[in-house]
């Protein structure tokens, strides 16, 4: 395999028997884990271990950090299996007994891929921006996608042109508007079961309130956050596309899809 940007600093962790590794620059401490050699480098190329710089560790996640290079942290990739496989079975019987799951991911690396699961699941995801009161306020969202989902039937059916263009043009605007922030939220009929989020640090605001609301919460959890505010965190970088991809993938890809 050639190698790759990224599989360098895993790469001098691999021992003689082919067992994963770790040599921890900060304690001198070397520890093994079970996880293969090939299995490791497929994480590392996917850049699902590399964390962020040492000074912006959270000190609650650092039992899951296997080692630091050029001041990156670096996931144990056990830890992170584990956290996949443990996440996955809640979400598996989450989605099987029809439970309602909302994604949420508004940042660049996961909005795409958030709301391609979210829609073949048939469930409702936030990829434009989170709404402050979306669960604490449920009412009032509720009222906001039903005058967009009417507004939107209206013009569909061409129930908008007895109006003047003007009005026209300003319905349309609000529906566009509506559809950006709301349009995801359609299918959120009643409050979620389940929350999942990639990020959590930047979606704070919607971690307080499903734990506010004791909606539980599955996500990607970063060296940067704090695994205590989640009741399932998957222990990988939630800054890379490719991460992001390679641990969904891991997640949802054989949950059987039940609408």
């Amino acid at each position: 395999m050639e190698e790759k940007e990224g599989t360098k600093e895993i790469k001098w962790v691999v021992d003689h028997d082919a067992r994963f590794g770790y040599y921890d620059e900060r304690s001198s401490m070397q520890t093994e884990s079970k996880v293969s050699t090939a299995t490791a480098l497929e994480m590392a190329e996917a850049g699902v271990l590399f964390g962020h710089m040492k000074s912006e560790t959270h000190p609650r996640t650092k039992p899951y950090i296997a080692a630091m290079r050029n001041e990156v942290e670096l996931f144990d990739p056990q830890a992170t299996l584990d956290s996949i496989e443990k996440a996955k079975e809640f979400l598996e019987k989450t989605i099987e007994d029809g439970k309602m799951v909302l994604f949420v991911g508004t940042l660049v690396p996961a909005k795409e891929r958030i709301m391609q699961i979210a829609q073949s699941y048939g469930m409702p995801y936030v990829v434009s921006r989170w709404i402050g009161g979306t669960l604490t306020n449920f009412a009032a969202i509720t009222d906001r996608v039903r005058r967009y989902q009417e507004l939107k039937e209206k013009n569909e059916k061409g129930e908008l042109k007895k109006y003047t263009k003007k009005e026209q043009l300003d319905f349309r605007k609000e529906i566009g508007k509506l559809s950006k922030i709301f349009g995801g939220l359609t299918t959120l009929t009643r409050m979620p079961d389940v929350v999942f989020i990639v990020d959590i640090t930047e979606h704070e605001i919607a971690v307080r309130e499903a734990r506010q609301k004791n909606i539980p919460v599955v996500a990607f959890v970063d060296t940067d956050a704090d695994p205590n505010l989640v009741d399932y965190p998957v222990f990988a970088s939630d800054h890379s596309t490719r991460s992001i991809a390679w641990v969904l993938d891991k997640l949802f890809a054989t949950i059987k899809k039940t609408k």
